[in-house]
């Protein structure tokens, strides 16, 4: 029997797992370390009742069981996928939401149809409507559902699919079983996990999840101040990126030991033209090696042959990619409040010579402990009705965006009156501030 490798959790309820670094070192990422974001609840799919459908603007407006979806020719691609979020908690000042770091990303190999051929063969309109989409997924108290919409013409493109089989397997419940919408090159959270129903329809939908979340400032952002709506955009395309896989940050290297730098590289609906590496902290570059595995909307891997100084001492080592948009990382990434789509040079740091720090681990088990205090009785008794702590001790925020995050949470039913907003607030920035 193979062990369960540790995830890092950043929830339990609703579900996000991490992947740990080290578990990213290959073309296709396992299942049982694939990162998993949820927004609300797992939800429990029947596949004997389920079914998919497909209404709006169509010919023929049709409800599909999965045998009816395996009828029509099946495909495989290869497509990574990585949360907008993702390298979050590495944004100065902190934001707000789940605090990953580098692991949600990962590559898989999906199996299902392509969403062009179910939508021509009902008729759908193709024009500048909108595909809105719904998965079976349910909101707690007065919180929106998860309804998000990409644009028809994103949808009739043929790297788009409806998928059942991830790595060679029915899709795992974490990942959108039975059936998952993939948007490859564009954010996570585009591709929609336990689908239930599209709709064809000239609009995007108007909740929190396309109105307010995964927008994008179309200028500078500045913290503290507010971003009208007006200056935001849907994200689409991931940004280019690069994470070093091996070796480990904080790694014991020897004097004049040779090591392979290797890692992955990303760019969207771009394509990864170069990666290059640095081991002197940015002063010079050199440039990396790319693997073969090469699919249009699959990460690049890549590798680095490096022979260590023979002085004893701490080395930064920097991954830098660049797309065929001519798009290269920056040094530092542009903060936004929501704090996505992170992509500065990613660094690691080794010792030769001499030992590591030890580090303590980044996975946890139990649920943390609440400091003492009515603050924390406030958290048990209204804030973990919805999600666990785990989620609330990893922020670090200022005492107004601690307020915000209140205000929204009272605005999808949290229970908490005025006065233990306030208490609420001063508690948590007591603890956990920026």
């Amino acid at each position: 029997m193979v062990a369960k490798r540790p995830m890092i959790v950043r929830s339990t309820n609703p579900t996000d797992m991490e992947t740990p670094v080290e578990f990213l070192d290959s073309f296709i990422t396992p299942l049982d370390v694939f990162y998993v974001r949820g927004h609300l609840y797992t939800p429990k799919v029947d596949l004997a009742s389920w079914s998919l459908e497909i209404s709006g603007a169509l010919e023929h407006p049709v409800r599909l069981t999965m045998d009816d979806l395996k009828k029509i020719e099946h495909v495989t691609d290869v497509i990574t996928l990585e949360c907008a979020g993702n390298g979050r908690a590495l944004f100065q000042p902190r934001v707000p939401g789940a605090q990953w770091r580098k692991g949600a990303v990962g590559t898989a190999k999906w199996t299902g149809v392509r969403l062009a051929d179910v939508l021509k063969k009902f008729g759908a309109k193709a024009s500048d409507y909108q595909l809105a989409y719904d998965g079976a997924d349910r909101p707690l108290g007065s919180m929106d559902d998860f309804i998000r919409s990409i644009p028809v013409e994103k949808a009739m493109q043929p790297g788009t699919m409806l998928a059942w089989e991830m790595n060679d397997q029915p899709i795992p419940v974490q990942h959108g079983y039975p059936l998952r919408l993939l948007v490859p090159g564009w954010e996570g959270a585009a591709s929609a996990k336990w689908l239930t129903r599209l709709n064809v329809q000239k609009d995007e939908p108007q909740g929190f999840f396309m109105k307010t979340a995964y927008r994008y400032p179309t200028r500078d952002a500045y913290p503290n101040e507010a971003i009208a709506a007006a200056d935001t955009l849907p994200i689409r395309s991931l940004a280019v990126k690069s994470v070093i896989t091996a070796p480990s940050d904080n790694a014991s290297l020897s004097p004049g030991q040779v090591v392979e730098i290797r890692g992955s590289a990303w760019a969207g609906e771009a394509q990864v033209t170069q990666v290059d590496i640095s081991t002197d902290g940015g002063s010079t570059w050199e440039r990396a090696e790319l693997g073969t595995d090469h699919e249009p909307y699959a990460w690049r891997r890549f590798s680095y042959r490096w022979t260590t100084p023979q002085k004893a001492g701490s080395v930064v080592i920097l991954s830098r990619a660049t797309d065929s948009w001519k798009r290269t990382q920056p040094i530092v990434a542009n903060w936004n409040p929501s704090g996505y789509l992170y992509n500065a040079v990613d660094n690691i740091r080794v010792q030769v010579g001499e030992p590591s720090p030890q580090k303590p681990p980044l996975s946890a088990e139990t649920e943390p402990v609440l400091p003492a205090g009515e603050g924390g009785q406030i958290v048990e008794q209204h804030c973990s009705l919805c999600h666990d702590s785990r989620l609330i001790v990893q922020q670090r925020l200022s005492e107004t965006q601690w307020t915000k995050e209140i205000a929204k949470m009272k605005s999808w039913g949290a229970p908490i009156d005025e006065s233990e907003a306030k208490r609420l607030a001063d508690y948590l920035f007591e603890h956990f501030h920026n």
